[in-house]
C-alpha cells in the first residue's frame, strides 16, 4: 500500500549524467528506470524535475561576467537537454515518458501546463519536467517545490549524493551527524544547504514534506513511497 501515490522527484544533472563515462553512471540510470517501472505498476504517479548542472549552471556563468538572466536561460536549456536524454532512456527500458518544458519549444517538448501533466501521469506516463520555472533567478529546487504544489503531489523527493541531511558535510567530516527528521524551520535556522531558502519557505508555507535520500540506491524510491523511513524527512 502506497503512502504517497503522487510524487515529484527532484534530481540533479550531475546525479543522472555526471558519470556516464564509467559503469556507475549507467548503473544509476538503470536503477532509476527499474524503480520507476515498479512504482508505476503499483499505481504511483511520478514526475521528475531535472537539473542541468552537469552541463551548465546559471550562477556559475554569472561569475564569468555573463548577464544573469541570459545565464539562467542557458541553464534552463541545459535541463531540457537532460530531460530529452532521460525520456529516451526511460523508453529504452520500456517506460512511457513525456517531456514538458516551462519554455515553449514545441518541436521537441510539450509546454508545461499542470492539467496536461496530470493527464500524462494518470495515463501511466513518467512526466519529465524541464526548464525549471521558466523564469531566471529561481533554482531547480524551487521549481521542484512549485511543480509538486501545482500537481498536488503528496511529497517531494530530493535525490543527493549522501543518504540524508547531516549537520555538516559527511564527506569532509566523518563525525557528521545525520538527521532522521527536521522541521522546515530547523533546516532554515541551521543553514543546511539541502535546498535554497526560497524552496524551503515555499514548502513550509504549504506543508509539503520533503524526503532527502541517496541516489542511486536500489529500493529507496519504493521504500519512501511505501512510507518507510529512508534518508531525512523535512516536514
Amino acid at each position: 500500500m502506497l503512502k504517497y501515490q503522487r510524487a515529484v522527484l527532484k534530481i540533479s544533472g550531475e546525479a543522472l549524467f555526471g558519470n556516464l563515462s564509467g559503469p556507475e553512471g549507467l548503473a544509476g540510470l538503470q536503477i532509476l528506470a527499474s524503480e520507476l517501472e515498479e512504482l508505476l505498476e503499483l499505481g504511483a504517479q511520478m514526475a521528475l524535475v531535472v537539473g542541468g548542472g552537469n552541463i551548465l549552471r546559471g550562477v556559475n556563468s554569472e561569475k564569468l561576467g555573463i548577464n544573469r538572466v541570459k545565464a539562467d536561460q542557458a541553464g534552463m536549456l541545459a535541463t531540457l537537454i537532460n530531460a530529452l536524454f532521460l525520456a529516451e532512456i526511460c523508453q529504452k527500458f520500456g517506460l512511457r515518458a513525456k517531456v514538458f518544458s516551462a519554455l515553449s519549444v514545441p518541436e521537441i517538448a510539450e509546454l508545461y501546463v499542470p492539467q496536461r501533466v496530470l493527464s500524462s501521469l494518470a495515463s501511466g506516463e513518467v512526466a519529465i519536467l524541464a526548464c525549471g520555472t521558466g523564469r531566471p533567478f529561481f533554482s531547480t529546487d524551487t521549481a521542484g517545490v512549485l511543480r509538486a504544489l501545482e500537481l498536488e503531489a503528496q511529497v517531494l523527493l530530493k535525490a543527493t549524493k549522501v543518504d540524508g541531511v547531516y549537520d555538516k558535510d559527511p564527506v569532509l567530516y566523518p563525525e557528521a551527524q545525520k538527521f532522521s527528521h527536521l522541521t522546515y524551520q530547523e533546516a532554515i535556522n541551521r543553514g543546511l544547504r539541502v535546498m535554497d531558502l526560497t524552496a524551503f519557505s515555499l514548502a513550509k508555507e504549504h506543508q509539503l514534506p520533503i524526503v532527502v535520500f541517496k541516489f542511486p540506491e536500489r529500493g529507496s524510491l519504493k521504500a519512501i513511497l511505501m512510507g518507510e523511513k529512508v534518508g531525512t524527512t523535512i516536514s
